[in-house]
């Protein structure tokens, strides 16, 4: 395909539609047990992959009535941790432009679903998932960009909102002051202690964020890279407190987004006599 010069796992350069068929089959959806549409959370894994903090954020989306998919970047590509630790989280392959492409396939594929409202979506992502966010938001998206032959086919009117967990922005992340061309809400949470990148940069990123019109939030927790992962990994380090307050500030952002059912009209009364 034109545009399309590297045709492999990590740089494929499929439409929408096509990426969409080889994520669906490992995508996990969670939401209330009916079938009318919702808000819906699409939740992207940092560069280790599928971890078991993620299923809680899905959770509590369903308890906030909404739905959530959990979107595996790495299945479909017949990837292992051990493989992407290597190779994803060292920055050798698979970078942010790359998984934008994920992104966008999946708010293609979950918007077409008739259990989701495609008006209020919310993407949530962790670390490489979060760099993943920001590069869709700021690509201008021509042919073959982001791994996809038209990416630029995908609306992102629907994208409500962005929730981005300790996003990576450091050196690797050639793009991270493009501005945004699409300017949801978004709630940044930064790690005081991330060893990827310093308070100072990231915050400046996220003001060059703001300069777009965008609403952004920004949490400055006290813990590491990564710390709401039940895991410890030094210098990463899990923190209970820390995770829980990650999940009720999540869940306050679905609040917050949810659309509002429309007022009843009012009934007018009649005259007397």
């Amino acid at each position: 395909l034109r545009g399309c010069p590297y045709a492999t796992l990590t740089r494929s350069c499929d439409g929408p539609e096509g990426r969409w068929a080889r994520l669906e089959p490992h995508a996990a959806v969670f939401g209330p047990d009916d079938d009318r549409p919702r808000p819906t959370a699409l939740l992207f894994h940092g560069c280790g992959g599928l971890r078991p903090h993620l299923p809680r954020y899905a959770e509590a989306a369903r308890d906030a009535g909404w739905r959530a998919v959990i979107v595996d970047s790495y299945a479909p590509r017949g990837w292992r941790r051990e493989l992407a630790m290597a190779m994803v989280c060292t920055g050798l392959t698979f970078h942010g432009d790359r998984r934008a492409g994920d992104i966008l396939a999946a708010i293609a594929g979950v918007s077409a679903r008739p259990d989701v409202d495609a008006d209020a979506l919310l993407l949530a992502g962790w670390s490489h998932g979060g760099w993943g966010i920001m590069e869709a938001m700021s690509a201008d998206r021509r042919p073959g960009t982001l791994g996809l032959a038209n990416p630029g086919d995908v609306a992102l009117d629907g994208v409500r909102g962005a929730f981005l967990a300790y996003p990576y922005v450091g050196f690797a992340a050639f793009n991270r002051r493009r501005p945004w061309r699409h300017c949801p809400r978004t709630l940044a949470i930064v790690a005081r202690r991330d060893h990827l990148t310093t308070v100072r940069n990231a915050e400046g990123i996220l003001d060059m964020v703001r300069s777009c019109g965008a609403e952004v939030e920004t949490w400055i927790a006290e813990g590491t890279h990564a710390f709401d992962e039940p895991m410890n990994a030094p210098p990463m380090r899990y923190d209970e407190v820390l995770a829980a307050e990650a999940l009720t500030r999540f869940s306050r952002l679905l609040e917050d987004l949810a659309p509002r059912p429309a007022a009843a009209p009012r009934r007018r009364r009649r005259a007397a006599g």
